[in-house]
């Protein structure tokens, strides 16, 4: 039974960190766009990639 509880608790923890890791790059990648790229498509385009790219990277590398 606490074995079955503390494994929640893990799944919650990391379900809530994942949540807060997608609000955060989502946050990043609106503040660049309107910052510095408001009417460059393909720069905007490519910098968005490569946000996403380097979130997937550190995700994987700390938190799989």
């Amino acid at each position: 039974m606490r074995a079955r509880k503390m494994r929640y608790y893990a799944d919650m923890t990391k379900s809530a960190i994942i949540t807060v890791l997608i609000v955060v790059m989502v946050i990043v990648i609106v503040g660049v766009d309107v910052s510095f790229f408001r009417n460059h498509f393909w720069e905007r385009l490519m910098a968005n990639v490569g946000i996403v790219l380097v979130f997937i990277a550190f995700y994987l590398r700390f938190l799989k």
